[in-house]
């Protein structure tokens, strides 16, 4: 078989014969007619006069029979070979030989897969919270893997059609991870990539803290609140990624104190024996200033009963109520004038058997008149932070119990009433200080968040 110089194909076999036949038969057979008509047209135009119409007759005749034979050539095939892909081999498919990427003689063309990946590889400072994809286009993904330095493989799901995957395991802070991936191209040619990326390093983790503790029982004033490690740039963020609900079916609303801290109430206290459930979607939350939130958790407290006291500063009085029912009623004593007791709703706290107090803590010296020194006081609940307590009241005070008010801002009741109070009521629960010349205390002086007026504390 022999190889054609300008088409760069084989010759066909039908090709070969064609010619062969040409050189063995038409060729001879014309050459012979052609000889026996040149001898006769001769002999016929034999006179001076007609060899200028002979010569003629001789070219016109000469190239009829030149077209005759590229007639009876281009129908055999002899001439086939010499354009470019006209023989009869088959043009090579680029699907089928895998060859070629870009555009030439053999088609069709295989575009070359375009791969993203996020996080981009060499990336850094990455929110584990972020989706984690690959996804291929002109191509399939057939084989994935995501691991950590620490060895730890993130699950991911990859779609039918093989052109994407996502992990669906979370990542951690402070880790570097590594993709391994194989792509395919349309003609099934694998190629096999490495990239890597690093989270959020651990100087940028921003944790919380929450009151009331998980699987508490508070009392029905106590405010939610959350205390950040860093503060809070993105407040909106932070509370739509907490979500507070209640049997009781109540709705609240955040106050911002601080960039660090935020309290969540009712517009009423809430109802008794209710539940609060706050889900707290903190993870991968950004806080602003590159902090990022490294937990998600989900806190349940319980609310007892409503236990309400009132503590009148005019009639000496302090009255407890239980689910809206008087239980108790003792005499008291409050803050004197210089000491005038904090005024409005005050949440109850802590509470001692005992509690040490010292005059020196609220500014006090030996020699001032209102100088007390140091003593221990018997059932001890605290009010406030800065000092104000509902105590036994010292036996130098108990003659002015239910007559004079004369503490330095706490509220002093007799053994009975401090007893009670010590032993039936407990944190979240409230008193109400009336009729008294202080004023309220600080609102983050304790929880003073009932002193804020609700469309003031709902107010963004």
């Amino acid at each position: 078989m022999g190889l054609n110089p300008d088409s760069g194909h084989a010759d066909a076999p039908d090709h070969r014969d064609t010619t062969e036949r040409w050189d063995a038969t038409d060729h001879r057979d014309t050459t012979e007619r052609w000889d026996a008509f040149e001898q006769a047209d001769a002999a016929e135009h034999t006179d001076a006069g007609t060899v200028h119409a002979h010569t003629k007759r001789s070219r016109f005749r000469k190239v009829a029979w030149i077209v005759v034979v590229c007639l009876i050539a281009a129908l055999s095939g002899t001439f086939a070979a010499v354009a470019p892909h006209a023989a009869n081999a088959a043009i090579e498919s680029e699907g089928s030989s895998g060859e070629r990427s870009e555009a030439g003689a053999v088609l069709p063309v295989v575009k070359p897969p375009t791969v993203v990946v996020s996080p981009a590889s060499g990336a850094k400072q990455v929110n584990p919270a972020a989706p984690v994809t690959i996804t291929v286009k002109d191509g399939t993904l057939e084989r994935v893997s995501l691991t950590s330095t620490k060895g730890k493989t993130i699950e991911g799901a990859l779609t039918p059609n093989g052109l994407s995957w996502t992990a669906t395991t979370p990542l951690e802070f402070n880790t570097s991870y590594t993709f391994n991936y194989t792509v395919a191209d349309t003609a099934g040619r694998a190629t096999s990539k490495t990239e890597s990326f690093t989270t959020v390093s651990t100087q940028n983790e921003a944790d919380a803290a929450m009151y009331p503790l998980d699987g508490s029982k508070v009392g029905v004033a106590q405010p939610l609140q959350i205390t950040f490690s860093e503060p809070v740039v993105n407040k909106a963020a932070v509370e739509q990624a907490i979500k507070v609900t209640s049997t009781s079916g109540q709705v609240g609303a955040f106050h911002w104190f601080s960039d660090t801290m935020v309290r969540y109430r009712p517009e009423n206290f809430w109802a008794a024996n209710s539940t609060v459930t706050v889900d707290l979607k903190l993870f991968g939350v950004d806080f602003g200033n590159g902090q990022i939130g490294n937990f998600n958790k989900t806190n349940t407290f319980k609310i007892g009963d409503k236990k309400v006291a009132i503590a009148d500063a005019v009639a000496h009085t302090f009255t407890v109520s239980v689910n809206d029912q008087q239980v108790g009623q003792w005499p008291d004593t409050m803050g004197d004038t210089r000491f005038p007791s904090a005024r409005g709703y005050l949440v109850l706290m802590e509470k001692y058997r005992v509690e040490h107090m010292d005059a020196s803590t609220i500014g006090l010296k030996p020699g001032d008149p209102a100088y007390y020194g140091q003593l221990d006081v018997n059932y001890a609940t605290r009010l406030t932070p800065s000092g104000e307590f509902i105590h036994q009241a010292t036996d130098t005070a108990m003659p002015y119990i239910g007559v004079t008010n004369l503490s330095h801002g706490c509220i002093g009741l007799g053994p009975d009433g401090a007893k009670w109070v010590f032993d039936n009521m407990g944190t979240g629960d409230v008193v109400q200080v009336v009729n008294t010349e202080g004023d309220y205390a600080n609102y983050d002086d304790g929880f003073g968040d009932w002193n804020i007026p609700w469309a003031q504390y709902a107010k963004r």
